[in-house]
């Protein structure tokens, strides 16, 4: 099984562990005054907050990404910790969805449904179990008839006819990769996962830095897309934030020498463009429509901030871009992220303003999403940022 590498820092190092290439002799930039009080080791404080608020698996929801996404960071947390209530609520809950003969009661027309597939591909690691190896065995064979565009990007969700939603390479690249790596299907996952990154990239982007939320290639979505172009007209901050991890993700795991990595990151360097510019000077983080800052009725989202601090911070240690710009912008991003977590005096934490679960639409809905304090999406993406940030 392919993993991801072992975090190495602790404690306060959240912060300090932000050194980035050209500032490793500097100082380690003060936490925010709104997350003085935080525990040292916040993302074992946000596992355990969490799995306290829902000890019992049976109540965290059926399987979805949201769950998925989650405990996908608490497992990149056992890693590190060794802590084995982790793992044992993950595979709990798991088992909820594959039955003794590792059959999964889900026909997976969305994309979105693929992605607790990543808990499968650890568990079987982790565990031996066959179970966990034929259930992800299933998810693999319906890539091989699932639906995609003429250009070979692989539909939101059989019910969404070639549309591309900017969410949705998340839920299932990686995924794909890391089966492939893990059974010997290498050459099938580097294929589909580069063609879908670079297509939706390329129906997705937009001149200012930043990717619209979707894309229809036959112009009739409901969310009235473009004529001239067929994507939808917002930029909204967590679509653009599961693009940007994505491509971390996968560029972790693609090997050095494959054609498609130079195309990744010069995506990865778009991106980076536009997350400097939009970045809120005042907060750190980054705003729920990303490009309307001024306007008085959005406000910085949570969830995406983190994403976007993940990708600037890892891009940087990698080399991708160059720049104390980008250094710059990472920082103020962690920042911001850790001014909107609180904590207790009983150790718990909280994480504000996330975005609950959005479809494409117009400029109001998006403004309009609710704003959820320990949202899913918020702390999934938390985690994920926190630990790679322990690198």
């Amino acid at each position: 099984m392919i993993t991801r590498r072992t975090a190495v820092a602790s404690g306060l190092g959240l912060a300090a562990s932000l050194l980035l290439p050209s500032t490793r002799a500097s100082a380690a930039p003060a936490r925010p005054s709104t997350s003085a009080a935080l525990p040292e080791d916040l993302s074992r404080a946000v596992v355990d907050s969490t799995l306290a608020r829902i000890p019992d698996p049976a109540d965290f929801g059926a399987w979805g990404y949201p769950q998925g996404l989650f405990l996908l960071g608490a497992h990149r947390v056992h890693q590190r910790l060794g802590e084995p209530s982790y793992l044992d609520y993950i595979r709990r809950w798991v088992d909820r969805s594959v039955d003794a003969n590792g059959h999964i009661d889900n026909s997976f027309d969305t994309l979105d449904s693929m992605q607790p597939g990543n808990l499968l591909l650890v568990l079987h690691e982790e565990t031996g179990d066959p179970r966990y190896r034929i259930a992800a065995d299933s998810i693999r064979q319906r890539f091989t008839t699932y639906p995609r565009t003429a250009d070979g990007a692989m539909w939101h969700g059989t019910s969404k006819t070639n549309e591309l939603w900017a969410d949705g390479v998340f839920m299932a690249q990686p995924f794909l990769l890391r089966y492939g790596l893990a059974y010997g299907d290498e050459q099938y996952a580097y294929e589909q996962v580069t063609r879908n990154l670079t297509t939706y990239f390329a129906h997705q982007k937009a001149d200012n830095g930043l990717l619209y939320h979707a894309f229809d290639a036959d112009g009739d979505a409901p969310w009235h897309p473009d004529p001239a172009t067929g994507t939808s007209g917002y930029f909204w901050g967590r679509a653009i934030g599961w693009t940007a991890m994505t491509h971390i993700e996968v560029l972790e795991l693609l090997p050095a020498d494959h054609p498609s990595r130079p195309r990744l990151i010069e995506n990865v360097r778009h991106l980076a463009r536009g997350f400097v510019r939009y970045q809120d000077p005042a907060s750190g983080r980054w705003f729920q429509v990303v490009d309307r800052g001024e306007d008085d009725r959005n406000w910085t989202e949570t969830s995406a901030s983190a994403m976007y601090t993940l990708m600037l911070s890892e891009a940087v240690r990698q080399g991708y871009v160059q720049g104390a710009e980008y250094e710059r912008a990472a920082r103020r991003g962690l920042e911001g992220v850790l001014a909107k977590v609180t904590a207790s005096g009983d150790g718990m934490v909280d994480v504000h303003d996330i975005s609950v679960g959005t479809n494409v639409g117009d400029l109001e809905f998006y403004y309009e999403r609710a704003r959820s304090t320990n949202d899913l999406h918020g702390l999934g993406a938390l985690l994920l940022m926190n630990e790679r940030l322990r690198h």
